[in-house]
């Protein structure tokens, strides 16, 4: 039998052990989820007033009242996966390294990045994620018309490629901890930084735009997380629009180059770690 641990167990039991202890504490648990949902609703309802005044978000830009609820499903879909899974993660990491459990982390025989990524999953924010396929459902079925069948194959497959990149940019910044103790301002850098995913990139345009949309693009690549899928689903592929090809085959690419990035710098911030006890 092999010694190595079965990296899919480990993770059921985390989420198995993380949804105990929120039941721990139900009122909790329901006050979270109605919380959540609750900011999900009022955006939803601001977006709802700006359609009453206009029936394209940016002239041209293809985004209709529609076709942006499924853009907006499909940001609410990804956001809720990684506030699940790694968002509280990532903030108890700099309170691992200050108070030293980040030794028995170590010290476990399996992988440290997916130990500390994983260890603890936040099920409240699941509620955001069952919010989001229903507004898609929704909007797909006013738009019009049906999605193709690769589009809907390929949906999934680029979801998760979003959800690796905000993983990767968010345990970047958060293994700057090692490294300097405290790094809260980076941390909510992220934050800072993933707002530009909230919005079609058609709207970055003119002399302040432009370089804004190729800079997130292309170099923090924050505007493929949400766009790529988006537009998979409520935008037919043009067999001549070099950009319906090339931004799905960038995704790919600033997928493994994010995690092999995110893996490198937690690698070489490992290196700098001294423990508790030295």
């Amino acid at each position: 039998m092999s010694d190595r641990p079965s990296y899919f167990r480990v993770l059921m039991t985390f989420a198995r052990n993380s949804l105990v202890r929120e039941m721990t504490f139900r009122s909790n648990f329901l006050i979270e989820v109605v919380s959540s949902m609750s900011w999900v609703f009022m955006n939803l309802g601001f977006y709802v007033l700006i359609f009453e005044y206009t029936p394209m978000l940016g002239a041209g830009s293809g985004w209709g009242k529609y076709q942006f609820f499924a853009f907006l499903a499909t940001t609410l879909i990804i956001n809720s996966l990684v506030q699940a899974l790694f968002m509280t993660n990532a903030d108890e990491f700099g309170e691992q390294i200050r108070t030293g459990s980040l030794d028995f982390a170590l010290l476990k025989p399996i992988d440290t990045q997916f130990l500390v990524s994983l260890n603890r999953i936040q099920w409240s924010s699941l509620g955001n994620f069952v919010v989001g396929l229903v507004l898609l459902a929704y909007s797909l079925s006013r738009i019009g018309r049906a999605p193709s069948l690769a589009a809907m194959l390929l949906y999934p497959l680029y979801i998760l490629c979003g959800v690796a990149i905000l993983y990767s940019l968010m345990f970047t910044l958060a293994a700057t901890s090692i490294w300097l103790g405290r790094n809260q301002t980076l941390y909510d850098f992220w934050f800072y930084i993933t707002n530009f995913s909230r919005y079609p990139m058609e709207i970055y345009r003119g002399t302040v735009g432009t370089p804004l949309r190729w800079f997130f693009t292309f170099i923090i690549p924050v505007l493929i997380v949400v766009n790529v899928p988006a537009r998979l689903l409520v935008r037919p592929l043009d067999p001549r629009g070099v950009e319906d090809w090339l931004l799905p085959l960038f995704a790919i690419f600033a997928t493994v180059a994010s995690l092999a990035a995110s893996r490198w710098v937690f690698h070489r911030a490992l290196l700098s770690y001294r423990s508790a006890s030295s």
